[in-house]
């Protein structure tokens, strides 16, 4: 029998009317027949696994890998060699999170592989699996923090205007839209409770409790105009906010006695850095200074164990990550703490930290030459892999030589210093031009960092060099930077591409004649404006998930990601005429060469007809294109066997039209 622990659940009462919005009916955890305990120990090694969520004695690791085709939730001993399968089902997981007490694992699974996401739970034998919230159809929920006690999981649901309001143990009225933050308890003790809602918020993310309740830590608000707001959890009051940092979203933690708030903010400054806030007894902020910075480098991953003795730092510079382990300034037990530690990392990049309360950390790596792996990084010994990680030697495919691409700064025409990474094939000679594709990242605020891509090995194994670049807008540069891009400044990244194409054609790696371009997301939106704003630079086109037409893509997008694109690109009614002039479609005409369309069909960020009314115009007039649809994928494409068709499926475009 677990240890009898006070329930947070029972010291909340939903806020008032008027509090954070009228009352939204709250989550019920919906149990589903167990599938047995987990199944039998396998090993990994030449799989992908991330997202790290240790439990509390930091002895097993719950992550996420996708070596049955899917990304699925696995658990495996810290330094074993076997993991076992916890979910068999064929809906992708996202994020994972283990109870504090050690008794559930949660994490967030996208049925269908579209974008509506609910959270789930089930225990770490295997067993007591059960949907915890997002199990109505047209609602969607998002992991949050647990308590500290590990007795209650804080959930954001959202539901469109008009859904039926869940089972709730009280009355609640019609839901009518909107974001909402609840408390459940995956025992099913007690009735979830709701702690916050808000109607017309683009997005919510519940990031951490203090220990004693009180205050709740919420990250709120678009892209670009992120906030964290302080609440007191028992009235829904927000007692502070301060603007914050895009990127991860787990944007802070309280301190012990919740007089301390550790935030990852980029407020009045160019990069994120570590701010130490202070609380006064009611949870507002009295005063803030910069605990920790680096010049030219946002802080992008913070994570601090529950003691609050010390924080995990992963810092941006240009690209690669600087891991260090810092300490926050209160009693340790052994004295006075010692300088920061900086360990020396296997691999470029670390995409999310996990603490131990005993002082170490598990580490999600990725490099360009390496699978996504799972390290603990420990400053007695060094970081060492997990040994149902990925091995070096299973990175790229059999008999092709592993690629590392060298960094590459370029001037755009206006003056601004852009950024990039430079793949060169395998083979060619050094001092001849290839031919080359300029892969466009999305967001627009992502970076083009050096991790492992399948899609680059596939290319580079045909032949053709990849340049990605960060064109103005991405991240990694400066707040200036990710605004450069805004409104009428679009035509500006758009002329980016093109002199990121001269540029690399200057240097004598590519070849002017067999310049393709492609990017996903905001790249596919690119990959269109490319072909139309300069028809005679590139020979073909792979153009994913992209927007052709400003007007059809607010109309067909998710509320959340119109409210974020909005302000990033120009308001539907307001700036019509600046989106149609940004829109691929309206220069249509101006279309000469090859392009591929790539969707998933359950894309509810940029909807498959974006894909369609492009491809169906190029066909009228004569151009070659084609479209392929992914089933069973949203706006990310997660199942391993449609990656492999899209890859191949852009190679071979690719390799046919650049020679």
């Amino acid at each position: 029998m677990p240890p009898q622990r006070t329930n947070p659940l029972e010291h909340v009462s939903e806020p008032p009317s008027g509090a954070g919005g009228s009352v939204m009916s709250a989550p019920v955890a919906v149990r589903r027949p167990d599938h047995g305990a987990a199944a039998p120990a396998t090993a990994l090694a030449a799989h992908g696994c991330w997202y790290p969520a240790p439990d509390p004695t930091g002895e097993h690791v719950a992550f996420i890998c996708d070596r049955a085709g899917v990304p699925q939730l696995w658990a495996g001993p810290a330094r074993g060699v076997e993991a076992r399968l916890l979910d068999g089902g064929p809906d992708p997981v996202t994020e994972v999170s283990w109870s504090p007490d050690g008794r559930w694992i949660a994490y967030t699974s996208a049925p269908g592989g579209g974008e509506q996401t609910r959270v789930m739970a089930v225990r770490p034998d295997g067993t007591g699996r059960q949907v915890l919230a997002g199990a109505e159809t047209g609602s969607s929920a998002h992991l949050g923090s647990w308590t500290r006690d590990g007795a209650a999981l804080a959930v954001t649901v959202a539901q469109p205007a008009g859904a039926a309001p869940l089972q709730t143990a009280s009355a609640a009225p019609r839901a009518d839209g909107g974001l909402a933050a609840y408390l459940v308890d995956p025992d099913g003790v007690a009735s979830p409770v709701l702690i916050f809602r808000e109607k017309g918020a683009a997005s919510l993310r519940v990031c951490d409790l203090s220990a004693d309740g009180r205050f709740t830590l919420l990250r709120r608000g678009p892209r670009g105009r992120r906030q964290a707001l302080v609440l007191d959890t028992a009235s829904g009051r927000v007692v502070s906010s301060v603007p914050v940092a895009d990127g991860d979203p787990w944007i802070g933690r309280f301190s012990a006695d919740a007089r301390t708030l550790w935030l990852r903010s980029d407020a009045e400054r160019e990069f994120a850095a570590l701010l130490r806030v202070r609380l006064d007894d009611d949870g507002a902020f009295c005063g803030s200074l910069v605990a920790a910075e680096r010049e030219g480098s946002a802080l992008d991953l913070l994570s601090v164990p529950h003691h609050g003795r010390w924080a995990g730092l992963a810092w941006n510079a240009q690209g690669a990550t600087e891991l260090e382990r810092v300490h926050l300034g209160r009693p340790h037990p052994a004295g006075a703490p010692g300088p920061p530690y900086r360990p020396v990392l296997p691999h470029e990049v670390v995409t999310r930290l996990a603490p131990l309360e005993s002082g170490g950390l598990f580490a999600a790596l990725s490099g360009s030459r390496r699978r996504p792996g799972i390290w603990e990084v420990d400053e007695a010994s060094g970081p060492a892999r997990t040994g149902w990680s990925a091995r070096d030697e299973d990175a790229v495919p059999p008999g092709r030589p592993p690629v590392r691409p060298v960094p590459l700064r370029c001037e755009a025409r206006d003056g601004l210093v852009l950024g990039g990474w430079y793949y060169r094939a395998p083979g060619e000679d050094a001092g001849r031009p290839a031919p080359c594709v300029i892969h466009l990242h999305g967001g627009p605020e992502e970076q083009e960092r050096p991790v492992f891509s399948p899609l680059y090995h596939e290319l580079l194994g045909r032949g053709l060099d990849v340049f990605a670049p960060d064109v103005r807008g991405s991240s990694g540069w400066g707040r200036s930077f990710v605004d450069a891009d805004l409104g009428a400044r679009r035509f500006a990244a758009i002329d980016d591409v093109a002199d990121c194409a001269a540029h690399v054609v200057s240097l004598g790696y590519a070849d002017p004649l067999r310049l393709g371009v492609m990017g996903r997301s905001y790249g596919g939106y690119l990959t269109m404006a490319s072909l139309v704003w300069h028809p005679e630079l590139f020979r073909a086109g792979v153009a994913v998930c992209g927007m052709s037409d400003f007007d059809t893509f607010f109309a067909g997008t998710e509320p959340w990601i119109a409210q974020s694109a909005a302000a990033k690109y120009g308001h539907p009614q307001h700036d019509r005429e600046l989106l149609h002039a940004l829109s691929p479609m309206s220069r249509i005409d101006q279309l000469r060469v090859p392009v591929l369309a790539v969707h998933g069909e359950h894309d509810t960020n940029v909807p498959p007809t974006e894909s369609e009314q492009f491809v169906r115009a190029a066909r009228d007039r004569g151009v070659p294109a084609r479209l392929l649809t992914l089933k069973d994928e949203g706006h990310e494409f997660l199942r391993a066997d449609n990656r492999r068709l899209y890859r191949r499926a852009a190679a071979d475009w690719l390799e046919e039209h650049l020679g």
